[in-house]
C-alpha cells in the first residue's frame, strides 16, 4: 500500500498534468457540445454508447415537427432517399479514407455482416474456408459458424495472442488457396489491440482471397485509408466514436470494383435497381445501394449527424492525437496508482499499437464496477474481470480520465476492506 501522503501527492500530479494537457487541447471546446449527465463524473464509456450531442431534442422535434411532420411523405423525395448514400459517403470521407459512392448507411452491423459475409463465401466455389479470430467479438464469429453451416464451408480459426491481437504471421499461418474470406477487427474490442490493416490486407490479397474488417472500435477514432489499403468490405457501428445513439445503423463499405459483382443475400425492393419498378423479377442495383433491403431507419440516422459535424471539423487526425493524449494518460495513471494493487494492464503500451480504449484487469472488477456506478463513474465490465477505460476524445477530457482512474483505484481499495 502507498503512505498516504505519497498518494496525496501521486493524485495532485496526475491531475495537474491531467489540467495542463486540457488547456493545451485544440478540440477542447468540442466537450462542450455534449449534453451534461447529471451525477456522472467521468463517462469512460464512449467506446461502447458515444454520448449525445447537446442539441439533440432540439434537432429530434425540427424533424417530427417539420421533415416527418409538415412535409410528411415529401420527404423521401426531398432528402430522405439519398440519405442512406449521402450519410455513407460522410463516414467514408471524414473517418475510412474512402471514395464517395463507396459506403453506405442500412442495417445492424450484424446484418451487414451477414450480408457480406455471405456475398464473399460464395463469390468463387473452388474456394472453402472462412478465416476468423477465435477471440473476435461474438456476433462476428457466430456469424461467421452460420455462413459456413450454410453453404458448406469450414471456419479456420486464428488464437493470437490476447494482449497484442492479430499479427500479421497468425494470418499467414491461416490462409490458402481455400481461403474465401478473412474477417477480423481493425481493434480488438476487449484488448484494444491495433490490427495492422494495411499488411493483413496484403498478406490476404496475397492468396487472392477477399478481406473484411469490422470497424465498431475503429471508426471515428483511428484514421485509415480503406481505399489505399485495398480493403475489400467493412463494416462499422455508428454508436460509439460516431455518436449515433443507442441501436443507430451501422454502415458498410464495399470497394468499386465488387459492386455489381458481389451478391449480397437479402434481396429487398431498396436494393433493387429500379426500386420503383415493382417488376416480378429482382434484378440488383450495380451501386452501393445494391448493400441496402428494406426502408431505411431515417429517425435513427439523425443523431449521427451532428457528430460528422465535428468530425469534419476537428479532422481524424487530430481526434486521434487527442486519443493517443487520453490513453497514455490512463496507462500513466494505470502506472501510478493502480499496478501496485495487483492490477493488470491489458492493453498494449505502445499508442502506435492500440486503439481508443485502455483495459486493465483484476478479480474483483465485477463488483468494482458496480460500485464505481452507483458513484457516478461509468467504465464498462468485460468478462471475466476485465475494466474497459473507454475514451471517445471529443467528449472526453484528461481530468476526466484521471478522475476516472483514482476513482478505480479507491473504489478497489475499499472493496478490499
Amino acid at each position: 500500500m502507498t503512505d498516504s501522503r505519497d498518494s496525496a501527492r501521486i493524485d495532485t500530479a496526475l491531475l495537474e498534468q491531467a489540467r495542463a494537457l486540457d488547456a493545451a487541447d485544440p478540440l477542447r471546446a468540442h466537450l462542450d457540445a455534449f449534453a451534461d449527465a447529471p451525477g456522472v463524473d467521468a463517462y469512460l464509456d464512449g467506446n461502447s454508447l458515444g454520448r449525445p450531442l447537446r442539441d439533440i431534442p432540439e434537432k429530434l422535434a425540427a424533424f417530427a415537427r417539420d421533415d416527418w411532420g409538415t412535409r410528411l411523405i415529401r420527404s423521401w423525395d426531398e432528402q430522405w432517399m439519398a440519405l442512406p448514400m449521402e450519410l455513407g459517403d460522410r463516414i467514408g470521407g471524414a473517418t475510412l479514407g474512402a471514395a464517395p459512392g463507396q459506403t453506405v448507411v442500412a442495417d445492424s452491423t450484424s446484418v451487414l455482416i451477414y450480408k457480406l459475409m455471405r456475398a464473399a463465401a460464395t463469390a468463387d466455389p473452388t474456394r472453402t474456408e472462412l478465416v476468423i479470430e477465435a477471440g473476435n467479438f461474438p456476433t462476428d464469429r457466430f456469424l461467421a459458424a452460420g455462413v459456413a453451416a450454410e453453404t458448406g464451408m469450414t471456419v479456420r480459426w486464428i488464437e493470437p495472442d490476447p494482449m497484442h491481437g492479430v499479427q500479421i504471421a497468425d494470418v499467414l499461418d491461416t490462409i490458402s488457396e481455400r481461403t474465401a474470406l478473412v474477417s477480423l477487427s481493425h481493434v480488438d474490442y476487449r484488448s484494444g489491440a491495433l490490427a495492422d490493416m494495411p499488411g493483413i490486407t496484403a498478406a490476404v490479397h496475397g492468396v487472392g482471397a477477399l478481406m473484411m474488417w469490422d470497424l465498431c472500435h475503429s471508426a471515428g477514432v483511428i484514421p485509415m485509408q480503406l481505399d489505399a489499403w485495398g480493403v475489400d468490405m467493412a463494416v462499422g457501428c455508428t454508436y460509439k466514436y460516431l455518436n449515433g445513439g443507442p441501436g443507430s445503423p451501422a454502415f458498410a463499405y464495399l470497394r468499386h470494383d465488387h459492386q455489381g459483382v458481389l451478391r449480397q443475400p437479402i434481396q429487398g425492393w431498396w436494393s433493387a435497381a429500379d426500386i420503383f419498378a415493382m417488376g416480378p423479377e429482382y434484378v440488383a442495383a450495380g451501386d452501393i445501394r445494391q448493400l441496402l433491403s428494406g426502408t431505411p431507419p431515417i429517425t435513427s440516422m439523425l443523431a449521427m449527424q451532428g457528430m460528422l459535424d465535428l468530425l469534419e471539423q476537428s479532422t481524424i487526425e487530430r481526434v486521434r492525437e487527442k486519443s493517443v493524449s487520453l490513453t497514455d494518460l490512463a496507462v500513466r495513471a494505470y502506472d501510478e496508482v493502480l499496478a501496485t494493487l495487483g492490477v493488470r494492464l491489458l492493453s498494449p503500451r505502445d499508442s502506435a499499437l492500440r486503439g481508443g480504449h485502455v483495459t486493465i484487469g483484476h478479480p474483483d472488477f465485477r463488483a468494482v464496477t458496480q460500485r464505481l456506478w452507483a458513484q457516478g463513474i461509468i467504465p464498462d465490465f468485460r468478462f471475466p474481470d476485465g475494466i474497459r477505460l473507454g475514451l471517445s476524445p471529443l467528449s472526453t477530457s484528461h481530468v476526466e480520465t484521471v478522475t476516472g482512474v483514482l476513482a478505480v483505484r479507491d473504489a478497489l481499495e475499499s472493496h478490499e476492506r
